[in-house]
Order: structure tokens, then sequence, then C-alpha cells
């Protein structure tokens, strides 16, 4: 062999391209959940003013993300692959029954105060108890974040037990154990926004948000799943749920905010109790809101003020376990 050789073989081999590293999400099954559909002629408010509906635009970024994670060496379930109407256990037990490595609820929201638009993911039950999930959530806020509003703005990490208070929502609770999300990536009552979520380009940067949340999620150590118990302990505090958040009531939500911060200032006993009013209302009308935490604990003050120890305590276990800190 000559030395010209030698030398050849030798550039080939410092050359040579070293093997792709597989994706963490290699191996994993993940099982992806387009919200709603078939239900165009029942739920009049998953609509937007121009006309898109939410369970398409769910079914598009769901579809888009499934090519995305199979590409990269995922086995995919899907709930629905058109736009058919699934029962919600249904749902939760083609996770169960699958055994999935993660749970995906794709959603986008709606509210009656169009101004609004940022992502809300939740998670089930207690934070503390269901730690995996939360980790899950708190990737896909910050990528959604990223990927839709440029780094900019509010995000909600919140328990379902916040819009759902009496169950949190149907297909997290039948498939609790596994860690699972339900994201609504954005809100489709503002105008804007709609324009943007009809447009092919910018579902995939919403898919490409899930795609690099579950990379993350599935790059790091998961904690086990808790026994659920600490949502069943604390009082149900009730809430606008789904249709009726479109209520003209719920456009105060804000204002009520600030104005029971001022309230509270005064110090006097009537300016209290109003205070207590405004950020229950607040926290009725929009409670997973980048400010609902806050109108918990400006509740607990209140009511320890009052001297009702037990029921402050509980809206300081509420605050803490439902709501996560950007």
């Amino acid at each position: 062999m000559t030395v010209r050789l030698i030398l050849l073989i030798t550039v080939v081999a410092l050359l040579k391209i070293p093997a792709t590293v597989p994706s963490p999400v290699s191996g994993k099954k993940i099982c992806i959940d387009p919200g709603h559909g078939g239900t165009a002629l029942t739920d009049s408010y998953r609509v937007g003013a121009l006309g898109e509906r939410e369970e398409w635009i769910n079914l598009r970024v769901a579809l888009m993300l499934k090519k995305m994670l199979e590409a990269n060496g995922a086995q995919v379930l899907m709930t629905r692959s058109k736009d058919d109407r699934v029962e919600l256990e249904k749902r939760a037990e083609l996770a169960t029954s699958g055994e999935a490595d993660l749970f995906v609820s794709i959603h986008h929201n709606a509210t009656a105060d169009r101004n609004v638009n940022f992502p809300i993911v939740y998670f089930h039950g207690a934070a503390s108890e269901n730690d995996a999930s939360v980790q899950a959530a708190k990737f896909l806020a910050l990528e959604l974040k990223k990927q839709l509003f440029n780094g900019k703005g509010h995000v909600s990490v919140v328990s379902d037990y916040t819009i759902f208070p009496k169950k949190g929502a149907a297909v997290l609770r039948h498939s609790y154990g596994i860690p699972g999300l339900l994201a609504e990536a954005s809100f489709f009552t503002n105008i804007d926004e709609e324009k943007r979520l009809k447009e092919d380009g910018y579902n995939e940067r919403e898919a490409t948000a899930f795609m690099n949340a579950i990379e993350l999620f599935f790059s790091h150590p998961q904690s086990k799943i808790k026994e659920k118990v600490i949502p069943d302990q604390l009082p149900v505090f009730h809430v606008l749920e789904e249709a009726d958040r479109m209520k003209p009531e719920a456009l105060n939500w804000l204002n009520d905010f600030e104005s029971g911060k001022e309230l509270f200032k005064e110090k006097d006993t009537a300016s209290i109790q109003k205070a207590y009013e405004l950020f229950t209302r607040s926290a009725r009308s929009f409670p997973d809101s980048w400010v609902a935490r806050e109108c918990h604990e400006y509740r607990s003050a209140i009511l320890l003020q009052q001297k009702k120890v037990e029921e402050s305590k509980e809206e300081r276990i509420r605050a803490k376990e439902f709501y996560i800190r950007e």
C-alpha cells in the first residue's frame, strides 16, 4: 500500500460523518388527541368571527405533529384522524390501553374578550401529585410562547380543575397515570389570531412547538405520578365553563382584578369586602388567566383577615397546587 493511499484512507476516516443521534422520542408511544370534532351543528361557540372552527385547526396541527413524531421514530396513536365525534372516555382509553408514554390533547381557545390571546396548558389534578405532567406542560407553554408569540406575553400552566372544578377534564382524568396535558395554544376568538390559524405555515409552527416540547420532556427524567388526593379535599370553586365564558360579564376579568388590587390598599372593611368580591368574580370569569392565581392569593389574605382560617388555607392550597408561576 502506497503512502499516498494510506494518507487518503486516513483523511476519509477523519472526515467520516458521525452517526446521527436518535431523537429522544425514538421508540416512544405518543397519543395525540385533536380536540372535539364532528360537532359543528351543536357547538356554536367553537367558531371564530371569520368562520374557522376550532376542531379543524386542532386536527390540522395534530396531523402535522404526527408526521414530525413518526419521522423521528415515535409511534403515534391518534384519537381521530378526520372530523369525527369521539367520546371523551374512548380518547383516554386509547392512551391507556395502548400504553402511551405521553398523552397530548390539542385545542384552541375562546373567550368573550376578543383582545385576549396567549397559550394555556393544563395538567390534571394537583401539581405536587402530577409533577411529570407539570414538567411537560411547562416545556410546551414556553415553546408555544416562543413559536407563536416571539417569546413575548403571558402563558398559563394550570390544573384542569381551574376550569372544570368538580373533576377536571375528562380526557386527562381517565388517562391519569400517564403524563398528559391539554393545550389551548391560542385564542381563535382573537380575529388576528384566527387569520393566522387558517394558514398551514402557522399551523406548522405550532406543531413544531409541540414537537420541541415533547423532545425536551423525554430528554429529562420524569417523576412518578402519585395517587390523586388533594383536588378532592378542596371545596369546589365554581367558575364560568365552556360556552359561559362568552357571557358579557367575562369581559371584566382584568378590570375586576386591577380594581380589586386598588381597593385592597384602602384597608377599611367595606373596601376589603368589595375587593374580595372583585377578585372572586375575576377568578370565576377567567379562572385560567395569568392573574387568577393572584386572585386566589388575595382571597386567602382577606379570608385570614376575617379570621376564616380554614377557608384561607384552602385558598392557599388552591393557588399553590392549581397554578404554576411563569
